[in-house]
């Protein structure tokens, strides 16, 4: 299908495109929001110093799920506060506690030391999730972009090392493999939001050396055993370059005998997902997170 028109209009602005139906979107209510009962920052102890993440709790009486959440901006940037509107949706979709993770960014720290943050958060959600009201046996994983390629690094540190163990891995438009020659890379290369040498640029910033390129925990689809993983939701966007790899990562986790849920948004192009982005598609896909993560947590 062709690019919805609410993709079309943000990308119109973006590339300074002014006409009717831009100036409507550009002119729309800022998103606000949901409001969540209790939202503290706080430091937890990571490889390298202190790593810093936001613990979002939902109503309720607890103990409640917890979901790790991590966030995209190609490693090098992206933050705690440029995904609070997100992680407030998820916590009253998943009705779930929300720990977002702030970890090391590129290129200052070059992989693996992200993945070694997130997944020393993980290890601490399920050490002491009694101690902000979670519970230690609902732990799920979940990111987006440069964050849905941590999350599912993390899932596979964590079968490797005898780890935390998760029951549900939800990843949009995840980062999966490094060599940047799918289809869609050619479909979408420039002009939808994240373009290819944008790409190419992230992982140049990311990885010490071009031996890392073939490291699962950078490129999870290389990994040679994807059996074992935790159930999985991936989403993905229809004009994204990012789309066949985040599919075929779906597909080889199902042909591992991984339980996998996949859906392509059509019309949607990256960053859909954020939900300050206001699309129509950002709140059925942030919706349909929710359901299946509250499946996963038993409380659908």
């Amino acid at each position: 299908m062709p690019l919805d028109p609410q993709a079309q209009a943000h990308l119109d602005i973006a590339a300074g495109h002014a006409n009717d139906a831009t100036r409507a979107w550009a002119a729309r209510p800022p998103v606000t929001p949901p409001e969540v009962p209790s939202v503290a920052d706080m430091s937890i102890a990571g490889p390298a110093g202190p790593v810093r993440v936001r613990v979002y709790t939902p109503e309720g009486t607890g103990p409640f799920p917890v979901t790790i959440w991590i966030h995209g901006g190609g490693w090098v940037q992206g933050s705690i506060e440029t995904n609070d509107t997100t992680c407030r949706f998820l916590t009253v979709g998943s009705a779930s506690i929300v720990v977002s993770v702030g970890y090391r960014l590129s290129p200052m720290t070059k992989f693996p030391g992200a993945a070694e943050d997130c997944y020393a958060v993980a290890e601490w959600v399920t050490a002491n999730a009694a101690s902000f009201g979670g519970d230690p046996a609902r732990v799920a994983i979940a990111g987006a972009s440069a964050g849905g390629n941590l999350a599912a690094g993390v899932t596979l540190m964590a079968k490797d090392r005898g780890g935390p163990r998760f029951v549900h891995q939800l990843l949009v438009y995840p980062v999966t493999d490094s060599g940047l020659g799918t289809e869609s890379y050619e479909l979408f290369a420039t002009g939808h939001g994240l373009d290819r040498e944008d790409m190419r640029g992230h992982w140049a910033n990311y990885l010490p050396g071009d031996a890392e390129r073939a490291n699962p925990y950078a490129a999870p689809f290389l990994a040679p055993d994807v059996s074992g993983l935790p159930p999985a939701h991936v989403i993905t966007a229809e004009f994204d370059v990012l789309r066949d790899e985040g599919e075929a990562y779906a597909a080889r986790l199902a042909e591992a005998g991984v339980a996998v849920k996949a859906t392509r948004y059509p019309g949607m192009i990256h960053t859909f997902f954020n939900g300050g982005i206001g699309f129509d598609k950002t709140y059925q896909a942030l919706d349909e997170s929710g359901a299946e993560l509250r499946k996963a947590f038993g409380t659908a």
